[in-house]
């Protein structure tokens, strides 16, 4: 759980996610590779490449050629994303101007202390590299306050949210003589030590600032913000650096914008995948018919949170498929191909749990749910290979804050590892 504690703590966006891994990574030996370098890979070696500051990839060298095993996840999490012109003013209330990044459940990020997290693009000699900087605001600035329920009677019974109107977060009260539009920039101005004017644009987003802590009687429960997808990056990057790779190549890729559909040069849903797996193979001296031979036969390992029962709500989940938190990770199926996993990847990720005694469960959808989608799917129809979806299970995904038994991170952790290790 150190790992994940970790990763919440320092991952709360997918450039500080990102920034984080990087660091983890290079104090277990990893080399970082530039996609426009040379390269001079070396059987053993370890390193790894970011990928557009957001999604980064990391791979192991084995000392003689053989089998591919990946594993992916996603570093972004559903959130309130930063307009451009942040700023305006309302009656002395300085505010900033924010738009819905994902599916999150709104409500729940109502009276929590937010802090702001991202890049931001500052000018430079060079305007065609300008200066990226990953930023992480030193306290919370911005606060979303609830309408009180004399003013909104029908609250409780559901009430709906509407975007523009209703999710315009504060930033701090102007007084009868502070007008100034720029409030909110100022700030994140005098927190990078740069004039205003130096900011050319930024991608920032929210945070709850709320600390992750174990709850429950025995503390066996987990509430922290962004268990989707942290658990799973945390116990990527973890199996990779611990793992032995003594032939082929072990591989893991973080991917930004899974939350809103990988459509982008950054997610999974880019060819970048395939040539990088290309590119690392005939630099360890695969030749061409291995290279696809060897592709062809890889193992991928969709890592992504799944759906524990619902106490309250047990008639939410599948009438014989009810997984419950704290008693081991989900392997995820559907017919619909929105979790890519088939029957015979099932039987090899089963056989391997079985054989090191990993507590495992299984998650399908009610069959009048349609449910959520992976970056399996989509990986496994570019690539394409023999793809396993599985997650840890958590109640109130995409809160503000979500649930997770402590237990099952160990579980995923040593299926990835021996996954790896095999």
């Amino acid at each position: 759980m150190k790992k994940l504690e970790a990763f919440i703590k320092e991952g709360v966006s997918a450039y500080n996610c990102t920034q984080y891994a990087a660091k983890d990574l290079e104090k277990h030996g990893f080399e970082e590779l530039h996609y426009a370098d040379e390269w001079h890979l070396k059987a053993g070696g370890r390193y790894y490449m970011k990928h557009y500051g957001a999604s980064l990839f990391a791979f192991t060298i084995g000392k003689k050629k053989g089998r591919l095993r990946m594993a992916g996840a996603h570093t972004d999490a559903p959130c309130l994303s930063i307009k451009p012109n942040a700023d305006f003013v309302t009656k002395g209330y300085a505010q900033v101007n924010v738009e819905v990044y994902g599916g999150p459940i709104l409500n729940t990020w109502f009276d929590r202390p937010l802090g702001v997290a991202g890049r931001v693009i500052l000018k430079s000699k060079d305007v065609y590299h300008p200066k990226s900087v990953v930023y992480r605001s030193k306290k919370p600035l911005l606060i979303l306050p609830n309408l009180a329920i004399h003013m909104n009677r029908d609250v409780n019974k559901g009430v709906e949210i509407k975007n523009q109107t209703d999710l315009m977060l504060i930033a701090g009260l102007l007084g009868e003589e502070g007008q100034d539009t720029a409030y909110f920039m100022d700030c994140i101005a005098n927190d990078l030590k740069v004039n205003r004017e130096e900011i050319l644009d930024f991608e920032l987003t929210t945070f709850i600032w709320e600390e992750a802590m174990y709850v429950g009687v025995s503390g066996e429960m987990y509430s922290a913000p962004r268990l989707d997808n942290q658990t799973s990056v945390a116990a990527l990057v973890e199996a990779i650096e611990e793992a032995d790779c003594i032939e082929g190549m072990n591989f893991i890729g973080l991917y930004d914008h899974e939350e809103i559909g990988s459509r982008s040069k950054q997610g999974a849903a880019t060819h970048f995948t395939y040539e990088l797996l290309q590119r690392i193979l005939e630099q360890t001296g695969y030749t061409t018919e291995e290279v696809r031979r060897y592709m062809y036969e890889m193992i991928l390992l969709s890592v992504d949170v799944a759906h524990g029962l619902h106490p309250n709500n047990i008639g939410k989940m599948d009438i014989t498929t009810q997984p419950i938190l704290g008693n081991g990770f989900c392997i995820k199926q559907a017919c619909s191909q929105s979790y890519a996993t088939d029957a015979e990847a099932i039987g090899i990720f089963a056989g391997l749990c079985e054989r090191e005694g990993i507590r495992y469960q299984r998650f399908v959808n009610r069959s009048d749910v349609r449910g959520g989608g992976t970056i399996g799917a989509i990986l496994s129809s570019l690539l394409p290979v023999k793809t396993v979806d599985l997650g840890v299970p958590l109640l109130a995904m995409h809160s503000a804050r979500e649930l997770m038994g402590s237990s099952d991170q160990q579980e995923i952790t040593k299926a990835v590892t021996c996954f790896f290790n095999d």
